[in-house]
């Protein structure tokens, strides 16, 4: 299984952006820490990521599934080289790629 379910944009602040989405539709949200911010809105989840180091230069798209070894391997199979090597976060375990045409992405799935 395979689903986009997530967005992450890179943010200067996580908590401001977070705000502006609360006070201007009344999504929910909830903060990670200074630099991670979840938004939940009927239908939709995304987060803000501030941390420099952490960041990515544009939206990362996140994409679910209940095996990340194996979407792992389809990735590199398919031409895909991984940018960051699964790593855990709240909520899962995610890696990060970038596909032939350059553009970053993630598989994440719940802890296994």
């Amino acid at each position: 299984m395979y689903e986009v379910d997530f967005t992450e944009f890179p943010s200067t602040s996580a908590t401001v952006s977070g705000q502006f989405f609360e006070r201007a539709f009344g999504w929910s949200v909830t903060p990670y820490g200074p630099h991670y911010t979840d938004v939940r809105a009927p239908g939709l989840t995304f987060g803000f990521q501030s941390d420099a180091a952490e960041r990515t230069s544009a939206p990362l798209i996140t994409i679910r599934t209940d095996d990340l070894t194996a979407a792992r391997e389809a990735v590199v199979s398919a031409g895909g080289v991984v940018t960051k090597e699964p790593f855990s976060f709240p909520g899962g375990r995610r890696f990060h790629f970038r596909e032939p045409g350059g553009s970053e992405l993630a598989v994440w799935c719940q802890e296994e």
